[in-house]
């Protein structure tokens, strides 16, 4: 199966949404994060990157709750809703 291409705005949510999890990690590692989150480390550099502009959103709920971040938050951003 082909992906269809990812819309402009699809890729500007994916990267505002790796903005976010920067800022909120912090001085924490990703290491330290992916495991409170029980995701890979690799995931979460890939989302932080922008390189998966469109995360499973369990992983994003996951990483939301590693970083204290509330989903009430990210939805305020327009990055789970588009």
């Amino acid at each position: 199966m082909v992906r269809p291409p990812l819309t402009a705005q699809e890729r500007e949510r994916g990267e505002r949404l790796g903005r976010m999890l920067r800022e909120a990690r912090g001085p924490r590692s990703m290491t330290e994060v992916a495991a409170e989150a029980r995701v890979p480390v690799e995931t979460l550099r890939k989302i932080e990157s922008g390189r998966v502009p469109t995360p499973a959103f369990f992983t994003v709920a996951a990483l939301a709750g590693a970083l204290g971040i509330s989903l009430d938050a990210l939805v305020a951003d327009q990055i789970l809703t588009g």
